[in-house]
Parts: C-alpha cells; structure tokens; sequence
C-alpha cells in the first residue's frame, strides 16, 4: 500500500515576516486592480501583523477590522477631517 502525504494548507501570511514584504504583496496586489484581492491581501497583511496591533493602530475594534477584511465585505474608504 503507497503512503499518501497529507498536503498542508498554504498560509502567505507565513511569508509575510517584514514591511518590505508586506509592502511587496500589496503593490502586486494593486497591479492587478481586483477589490475582492485588495481586501483579501489587507486582511493578510494584518493577521501577519496582528489583528489586535492593526486594530489599535488604525482605531478600530478587532471585531470591526474582522469584518471588514471579510470575503464579501464592501468597506469604504474615507478620509476623516481632523
């Protein structure tokens, strides 16, 4: 009987170890122009990050920033006027 190998999932954020990378990920990203990839990549960059670092630093909540970087989600972006 052949062994069968167990195929292990592929996680980029596991390659996402510094900004030069993360940087490198999104603008390959914004290349292509797909909002649906765009969103997908935000939410990968974050969890490479920390969910609770980039909630914190951009004022969110975790459960917001989960949402909002869910597949399907429509987030707008708007500029607050300080």
């Amino acid at each position: 009987m052949a062994k069968t190998q167990k195929l292990k999932t592929f996680d980029i954020t596991r390659y996402l170890e510094n900004e030069e990378a993360m940087a490198e990920y999104l603008l390959q990203v914004l290349e292509d122009g797909d909002n649906n990839e765009l969103i997908r990549a935000l939410g990968h960059i974050a969890k490479a990050k920390g969910m609770g670092i980039v909630a914190k630093e951009s004022g969110l909540g975790r459960e917001s920033l989960y949402k909002a970087l869910s597949e399907g989600s429509q987030p707008r972006f708007e500029l607050s006027q300080k």
